[in-house]
């Protein structure tokens, strides 16, 4: 009988010893709070979670707000962060929160090869896949020989009541309008976005409503931005891209990176730092690239839609300008140009 229960208490601390008493290590994730457009963006969050199997837990945007909503919920949550990483779909704002002390420096191994103007000097974010500020122009009412081909065709007579734009306060607009403010200064700018009123230039309520209202032939053209413009090309729409004021001597096509950046104070510091790495990789530059958003790649000759060239003239400002001028272009657009 001793032998019995001599052998019975053997292998009860066997399977104990194999089989810790203790709670089970907690599953790893990350937040993310994601300005881009969650049909791009979550197959990125998701390819992440299969090769690391740390969970993302996305806060995604609004389309009337885009990412202002987004960055007011960081600062808001300054003292107590919920979210770890911020992935934007645009710059300007983001070096507003590091100017605020709220992102954390992190300078990413996978940033190599992308350029230095999409990297901020003291590591708190990088820029990567880019899209374009365009013009979407209707090929039935517009032919290619007459089409506008500069931001300042908005304001052209000949159009007048024809062309549209997206409201200034908020996404791409907002950081185009303020790319203007440093590029032009601040008079001259402001002289163009009252021009615009003057000639009945449509305020719509982001880029997708102004590429519907051109490929719909309600208006000619549009600003907006390629990913925009790609999705009408898939659809078949009658519309092409003009990359406007490439001319010698013109101020040429604003090109807008995503950028990400680690919070200041992150909850899960090592899991944010493992999902930028992945968001800065060659791979997902490749893929949004190829995806329906025909992202522009930041790498030198990393392939593109074939529909977008190879070298493009871009905007003679930096992106430190453009968070300067970003305050007073967006007090300007809400204080007096959205309510003329």
């Amino acid at each position: 009988m001793k032998r019995r229960v001599t052998a019975a208490l053997a292998v009860s601390a066997a399977v104990l010893a194999g089989c810790p008493t203790g709670p089970a290590p907690a599953a790893r994730e990350v937040v993310v709070y994601c300005a881009l457009d969650r049909l791009y963006a979550e197959p990125i969050l998701e390819a992440f979670t299969a090769r690391t199997g740390i969970a993302v837990k996305p806060k995604w945007d609004a389309e009337a707000t885009k990412t202002t909503g987004l960055v007011e919920a960081i600062r808001a949550e300054r003292d107590r962060p919920r979210c770890d990483v911020f992935w934007n779909n645009e710059v300007g704002q983001t070096i507003g929160l590091a100017r605020e002390g709220l992102l954390e420096p992190y300078a990413s191994p996978a940033a190599a090869g992308l350029p230095p103007s999409a990297r901020d000097p003291e590591g708190r974010w990088t820029g990567f896949a880019a899209r374009a500020r365009v013009l979407i122009v209707n090929t039935d009412l517009v032919p290619e020989a007459e089409q506008p081909t500069s931001y300042r065709d908005l304001v052209d007579p000949r159009w007048k009541g024809r062309a549209g734009i997206a409201g200034p306060l908020f996404g791409t607009t907002a950081t185009h309008v303020a790319a203007l403010f440093a590029a032009l200064g601040p008079d001259e700018a402001k002289a163009w976005m009252r021009a615009l009123h003057d000639n009945e230039v449509l305020v719509c309520a982001g880029n997708a409503t102004v590429k519907d209202k051109v490929a719909a032939g309600e208006l000619a053209f549009g600003l907006t931005d390629t990913d925009d413009v790609n999705l009408a090309l898939l659809a078949g729409k009658p519309v092409r891209a003009v990359f406007p004021d490439q001319a010698d001597g013109a101020l040429g096509t604003l090109l807008i990176p995503n950028s990400v950046a680690v919070i200041k104070g992150a909850p899960r510091p090592a899991e944010a730092r493992a999902l930028v790495d992945h968001l800065l990789s060659p791979e997902v530059e490749a893929a949004l690239a190829a995806s329906r958003s025909a992202q522009v790649p930041l790498r030198p000759g990393a392939p593109r839609a074939a529909w977008i060239p190879a070298e493009l003239r871009t905007f003679p400002v930096t992106w430190d300008q453009v968070a300067d001028a970003f305050a007073a272009a967006r007090a300007f657009g809400r204080d007096e140009f959205l309510r003329r």
